[in-house]
Parts: C-alpha cells; sequence; structure tokens
C-alpha cells in the first residue's frame, strides 16, 4: 500500500473533471445559446503554477460547453475532451496521448461517471463534496468543494509532496 507521498511523488499529468471540480456543479441558462459557469481564480492560478513546474493537465468532461474551451485554452490547457459520455475509452486515449501509464496520473472527480478513472489512476482525489462513491475510492479528498479551490489544493499538495512548491 503506497503512501500519500509516495503517490503524489509519481504525478506527471493532472487530469480533471469540470462540472463539480472546476465548476461548483451549477449550470446557469440565460436563453439558449448562453450557458453560464462560474469558474475559481485560485484553481487558475494554481494551473499556472503547475504548468510552470513542467507539468501537463488534461480536462475530461461529460458535457460539451464553448465555455470549457476557452478556459482551457486561458489556461494553457491542451488535452480536452469534452462529451465523453463513457470516461473510460477517452481517459486512455488521453494517457495514450500524453505517453503516460496511470501511475503518473492524478484524477480529480466528483461524481460516479469519475469513478472508474479514480480505481485507475496513480493518485485519485475527490472533490470534499463529492458523491459517497467517489470518496470511498479517493486516496485523498479535498477540504475545498469542487469550483471552491479544489484543484488548487490539489496541486499544492502534490508539489509539496515532490518538493516542487516554493513561495512564488
Amino acid at each position: 500500500m503506497k503512501t500519500l507521498r509516495e503517490r503524489c511523488s509519481a504525478i506527471d499529468l493532472l487530469i480533471v473533471d469540470v462540472d463539480g471540480v472546476l465548476t461548483s456543479g451549477g449550470i446557469v441558462y440565460g436563453s439558449p445559446e448562453m450557458e453560464i459557469k462560474q469558474f475559481n481564480v485560485r484553481d487558475g492560478s494554481g494551473l499556472h503554477l503547475w504548468h510552470l513546474a513542467g507539468k501537463r493537465t488534461g480536462l475530461l468532461t461529460g458535457r460539451s460547453s464553448p465555455l470549457v474551451q476557452r478556459r482551457a485554452a486561458e489556461l494553457g490547457i491542451g488535452l480536452v475532451v469534452q462529451g465523453a459520455s463513457e470516461k473510460l475509452p477517452a481517459y486512455q486515449s488521453m494517457l495514450a496521448q500524453a505517453n503516460v501509464g496511470g501511475e503518473a496520473v492524478c484524477y480529480i472527480g466528483d461524481d460516479l461517471p469519475d469513478v472508474p478513472l479514480l480505481r485507475l489512476c496513480g493518485l485519485a482525489v475527490a472533490v470534499a463534496d463529492a458523491c459517497p462513491e467517489a470518496r470511498a475510492v479517493a486516496h485523498y479528498i479535498t477540504q475545498t468543494p469542487g469550483g471552491r479551490g479544489a484543484v488548487r489544493e490539489t496541486i499544492e499538495l502534490v508539489l509539496r509532496c515532490q518538493g516542487r512548491w516554493r513561495d512564488w
């Protein structure tokens, strides 16, 4: 059984679910063409620091939204899969594209479609307000809920365990 520090030490690729992780999970419709999502600035700054540390990031979501592509572009996230009704094949494709094994992946999820991926990755993270099934298989449960800085919390944890966090 690996310790949390040992799991963190191997992480090179962070794959994040969107709704419920990068956002609080709420979706606001302003009109048939307008969807509104709220992203947390601290998550964004954490992802910026992650990339400065030479790490890679992917977004994997079951829904499709132009807002996700826009946020990914703003943050320099190259691996983006949207509309994945089955997340496992999309996850496997992302790993092949990044040329990494599961032990080098931290996956952050919050709901039932994330559970198979949480079971396969090197560091499984569930946000504080994740469903019980996701929390049950996680190696780490954030103190922060989804959309409120849980991604940043995870990034700090991993980089601190790797000795790569500094007072920026």
